[in-house]
């Protein structure tokens, strides 16, 4: 993008000089202050300069724009890949642990940051039953709370590790 900045530049100054031009010219019919008349010759060349900096603009504009999108569809997928790479790494390591179904459901409810109230709402089970189940799925992850849970995914994706891991991984 910083290859565009001079161009661009060159651009806006010449679009700018136009505009100046022809919103003078105008505001001055209105206003009736007289003014000596331009060479044909020079004005021809300043509405040729304008409408040259009106299409480079549009053109300008319509290449970014294009290059945008190119970039935005690069992040997403990346962003999806992420996604997915993420959610293998849940899988895995709540494979690793030897997490029951109830505890891989309510470490996924946690990881999405679901409050206590919340999972056991949605599993239609005790908040002790709940509170019993996060402490055993942080015994066998070997992390004393949810964020440190939340950590050991996101040092994995960064490939570092800060958190020790548990005893048996």
């Amino acid at each position: 993008m910083k290859s565009l900045t001079l161009p661009l530049l060159a651009i806006i100054v010449l679009q700018g000089i136009c505009a100046v031009f022809f919103v003078g010219d105008i505001l001055l019919s209105v206003l009736g202050v007289p003014l000596a008349p331009l060479d044909w010759a020079l004005i021809e060349l300043i509405e040729i300069g304008a409408a040259l900096g009106l299409m480079m603009g549009v053109a300008l504009g319509a290449w970014v724009l294009v290059q945008a999108r190119r970039r935005t569809y690069v992040a997403e997928q990346a962003l999806r890949a992420a996604s997915g790479a993420f959610m293998d790494l849940v899988a895995e390591r709540f494979e690793e642990w030897r997490l029951t179904p109830a505890e891989r459901d309510v470490a996924l409810f946690a990881l999405k940051g679901l409050s206590v109230q919340e999972i056991a709402d949605l599993r239609n089970t005790s908040q002790g039953t709940v509170k019993a189940q996060t402490n055993a799925i942080y015994r066998k992850a070997g992390v004393a709370n949810r964020s440190q849970l939340l950590s050991l995914f996101v040092e994995d994706l960064m490939g570092e590790r800060l958190v020790p891991a548990a005893a048996g991984s």
